[in-house]
């Protein structure tokens, strides 16, 4: 199996946060709108057609899910700080948000990508292991 290193993880909670960003939105069931449709001249189409977001793929969403199953070993403060990264905030909006220096915020994420990494190297060491035992019995 591949070692994970903190690229690879910083990669792929930001997929994840692109993922989440196009998927449907939400709708409720329990309101509808009953004002008609307007039809639109051709130049005015065109407006609409700026806002077209494509759908994650399935394989992008399962990857997304994986992604925030990882995120349940921090801590809030820690998911704050990773997702903000994830989804490119400048750091002087983080900086902001937990009121300190650039250095100590990239500090913090640096450290909190180093502990999802470890927990993955590790899992997937006990999981080769146990793969390990299974075929040998």
């Amino acid at each position: 199996m591949v070692e994970w290193n903190q690229e690879q993880v910083a990669a792929r909670f930001e997929e994840a946060a692109d993922t989440a960003e196009r998927l449907p939105a939400m709708r409720s069931l329990s309101y509808f709108n009953i004002w008609p449709i307007i039809l639109r001249e051709h130049r005015e189409r065109w407006v609409d057609e700026l806002d077209v977001r494509f759908p994650p793929s399935p394989e992008a969403v399962d990857r997304m899910v994986e992604t925030n199953r990882w995120a349940l070993w921090l801590e809030e403060e820690q998911r704050h700080l990773i997702w903000m990264r994830a989804q490119r905030c400048k750091w002087k909006e983080i900086c902001a948000r937990f009121g300190c220096e650039r250095s100590t915020a990239r500090r913090r994420w640096e450290r909190t990508l180093k502990f999802v990494v470890e927990r993955l190297n590790d899992q997937q060491t006990v999981d080769s292991e146990v793969e390990g035992e299974s075929n040998n019995s």
